[in-house]
């Protein structure tokens, strides 16, 4: 970390508010908010809150923000709270809510972007929880570029029902048992009542766990953040650390931008394929790493993918929760263990100032004995679980996770549904057997619109004992909490003309995760006769948030970014 002359001026934004008699209106709003004069000769310290009592997730930030203000002000900051907005994808799941999702990291993203450049602010902490409030601080940082810190609210602890740990995942899957008389309406209440015991985000290696440990492997993150329970008290003062070191990061001229790096998502990747992620990490990896003005694509994914084993035996397809990983070392003790093996860039710079290879000296290994974190030579598999495949069926790639799964190969006929609720019914009146390949389509980034997750129908199928014995296939995409043999982000999608738009009942279908192909067993000439009669249908929502995020949305392959055919 280069030193610098403590007389420096931090101000690198807010000289244009702070100084001069023609801001005196401005600086006015300000003092009615607690300014003074010794303030305006401070760096102006933005704490983005996505506090909300919409779900557990970040039900607590409030406090978490009040605490980097003050940390910020340790710091010779002068800080101010905003908050944006936030889509708990639990309430959102099985309904129309879940177009919904998706569209809000975009929401998130630009709202923080918003604040910060309108009141011309010098940094930035941002705090946040559910699943998109990670990616869409992280983006809104790496469009901003200006000294930042991103810290995680945590994750939930387990809950508890006859004994055993219960998460979000079994209320789930216990309505598909519930659908087949294996438990009961009382059991069914349990259920619903344990799940979820207090504040903090879904605890297995879901979206929300896993974007928080891809943030802390790029290096945006206090060492230990991702890992670090809700309810844990130093979560308290990681947040007081945080806002302390915005100070530094100005006084040292340390930017997103030096810290996202090419290398750095690299290290995210290696991060998320150990622990055995979401695949909702594709969509949001790609997004931030456009907005740090980084060139990442499917190939890094499988590139880096090849190298790192698969040594995590976390929920949804493993035994353990991400609070049962904080007990044995957390997040910092996976990446040292990943360091020692030569997987992590040790010379990345990172929000401390130090390169992550001088963080992990400092961190703690696993603990002894522990048994969430698998050696390597004991890999649940030798390679990353989250495998891009490609062929007529998805051109452009679509995503899998063959986490706990005993086949690598799938070949079925057919049953296409054109939405959710069409697969729902056929699923409750027990139409998909065993042998099928469901097909869900238009209900991509455009399509859904929003791309809406598939969790209820994922858990449905595993309830009533499908899981592996049914392949589910969708150009929209699916929960952390998801497993069974399911391929989703497949691109092109049905509403711009990609080839699952053409699927019909009765086709067969071959998946194959060892040669990372997806095939559908129809003549190149019979496709194009099926394209030539194809009409687009017309927007679900021509107006709107969900009509702007349908007319301006990426593909997934690229992000189902918002901004990225605006040049």
């Amino acid at each position: 970390m280069r030193n610098v002359s403590e007389e420096k001026d931090l101000r690198i934004k807010s000289r244009v508010i702070s100084e001069g008699a023609n801001r005196v209106p401005n600086r006015s709003m300000l003092r009615a908010v607690g300014f003074n004069d010794e303030d305006f000769q401070k760096p102006m310290i933005g704490v983005a809150s996505t506090w909300s009592e919409v779900t557990p997730c970040n039900v607590h930030i409030d406090q978490l923000a009040r605490d980097a203000k003050s940390g910020a002000e340790n710091g010779g900051g002068a800080p101010m709270i905003f908050n944006t907005i936030m889509v708990a994808d639990g309430i959102a799941m099985g309904h129309n809510g879940m177009s919904y999702s998706l569209p809000s990291r975009e929401v998130i993203a630009d709202s923080i972007e918003t604040v910060v450049g309108a009141e011309a602010l010098d940094g930035i902490v941002a705090i946040g929880g559910c699943d998109k409030t990670t990616p869409g601080c992280l983006m809104s940082i790496g469009r901003l570029n200006l000294p930042s810190v991103y810290v995680y609210g945590g994750s939930i602890k387990p809950g508890k029902l006859d004994g055993k740990d219960i998460d979000i995942v079994n209320s789930f899957e216990a309505v598909g048992q519930y659908q087949q008389g294996e438990i009961d309406s009382e059991q069914l209440h349990k259920v619903e009542c344990s799940a979820c015991p207090g504040p903090g985000s879904c605890g297995g290696m879901y979206t929300a766990n896993t974007m928080a440990a891809a943030a802390e492997a790029l290096g945006m993150s206090i060492p230990g953040s991702s890992s670090t329970p809700a309810v844990d008290a130093y979560k308290n003062e990681e947040c007081r650390q945080a806002g302390e070191l915005i100070t530094d990061l100005l006084k040292n001229d340390i930017y997103p931008r030096d810290i996202m790096t090419k290398e750095a998502f690299e290290n995210a990747i290696t991060v998320v394929m150990a622990l055995g992620g979401s695949t909702n990490a594709f969509l949001h990896l790609l997004a931030i790493a456009r907005s740090a003005d980084v060139d990442l694509t499917y190939d890094d994914f499988e590139r880096v993918r090849q190298n790192v084993p698969h040594i995590a035996d976390l929920k949804p397809s493993g035994q353990y929760v991400f609070d049962d990983l904080f007990q044995v070392g957390g997040v910092p003790a996976v990446m040292k263990l990943l360091h020692e093996h030569g997987l992590i860039h040790g010379d990345c710079l990172t929000v401390t100032g130090k390169t992550m290879a001088e963080n992990l000296a400092e961190a703690k290994g696993l603990s002894e004995g522990q048994e969430v974190i698998y050696p390597f030579d004991q890999a649940k598999t030798e390679s990353g679980p989250l495998i891009v495949l490609r062929g007529n069926l998805a051109p452009e790639g679509a995503v899998a996770k063959m986490t706990g799964q005993t086949i690598t190969r799938f070949e079925g006929t057919v049953k296409v549904f054109d939405s959710e609720d069409e697969t729902t019914a056929a699923i409750e009146a027990g139409e998909i057997v065993e042998g099928d390949v469901v097909v869900v389509r238009y209900v991509g980034p455009k399509g859904g619109p929003g791309m809406p997750e598939m969790l209820s129908i994922t858990a449905m199928i595993v309830g009533r004992g499908l899981g592996g014995k049914v392949a589910l296939m969708t150009d929209g995409r699916f929960s952390g909490g998801s497993h069974g043999f399911v391929i989703g982000h497949i691109a092109p999608e049905a509403a711009a003309g990609g080839p699952i738009a053409l699927v019909q009942n009765g086709d067969e279908v071959i998946i194959d995760s060892e040669t990372q192909e997806i095939t559908l067993n129809v003549s190149a000439g019979e496709l194009e006769e099926r394209l030539a009669l194809w009409k687009q249908p017309p927007m679900k929502q021509p107006y709107g948030v969900l009509g702007k995020y349908a007319k301006l949305v990426s593909s997934s392959a690229k992000g189902a970014i918002t901004d990225g055919n605006l040049e």
